[in-house]
């Protein structure tokens, strides 16, 4: 990694950090829309799973008053179903398709939320909450995003802003940590280059959490909050479009 790949890398990592450090949601997001123009696919789903088993360790201390276990527990049974497959299959993706697929995922998160359609809550119950976790595992071991679908789905349930961490926090950080421990497991997935790549990281990212956690609180929401769907808009765009940046993915 050259000098520019290397200091993309680290300011992502630094956002990543910050996201997650004020909304407790969205690093792996952030820092894929860069990511993965400057590293391969499967280093990016190791190190955004890796990363946010960090991030999501201040989540899970911060909304540990308010957990619910029996809520939690079937997202975690699904993933465990669902991680080992994602991280089987990713040796077999076609980059490209992972690129475009991650793209279109972080257009279509951003749109709807900032066009933030009035729903009716969605009612579940323990096996689809199953069903959705094998799918939050298996995009985990794909990508190593392994929250986004849960922390949707428990959004689109509705309820308050704390109850809603208290479910999708947890899942986050259950299911990072076994899509970091199935990528080390494998052997040749978790290799000497993306431990260096974590480590070299590891004090951006703690430095984006920092000032992520600082900042909580003293913002406004509704503004934050546009600001970093329009960030992830245009991750998701570069990534759909593989123009400008995509050249440094060389």
């Amino acid at each position: 990694m050259d000098g520019l790949s290397m200091t993309l890398f680290l300011a992502a990592t630094f956002c990543g950090g910050f996201t997650s450090g004020l909304t407790g949601f969205a690093a792996g997001l952030v820092v894929s829309g860069v990511w993965l123009h400057i590293m391969t696919p499967l280093q990016a789903a190791v190190l955004i799973a890796a990363c946010g088993v960090v991030n999501q360790s201040y989540g899970i201390w911060k909304v540990r008053h308010a957990l619910q276990w029996r809520r939690i527990l079937p997202y975690v049974v699904g993933g465990a179903v669902g991680v080992p497959a994602g991280a089987y299959l990713v040796t077999y993706l076609n980059p490209a398709h992972v690129r475009t697929g991650v793209g279109v995922l972080l257009v279509a998160y951003s749109t709807y939320n900032l066009a933030r359609p009035s729903v009716a809550p969605i009612k579940s119950n323990a096996a689809v909450d199953t069903g959705i976790g094998v799918l939050n595992g298996l995009l985990g071991g794909l990508t190593g995003l392994g929250g986004v679908i849960s922390t949707i789905w428990v959004q689109l349930g509705g309820g308050p802003k704390d109850a809603q961490r208290a479910i999708f926090q947890p899942v986050l950080f259950i299911t990072m940590t076994m899509t970091t421990l199935t990528f080390a497991a494998s052997g040749h997935l978790f290799n000497a280059d993306i431990l260096k790549l974590f480590l070299l990281g590891l004090p951006a990212l703690l430095l984006g959490l920092w000032a992520g956690v600082a900042l909580y609180g003293k913002l406004d929401d509704a503004a934050f909050r546009k600001a970093v769907l329009v960030m992830l808009l245009i991750a998701g765009t570069s990534l759909v479009v593989p123009a400008g940046l995509s050249a440094m993915s060389g």
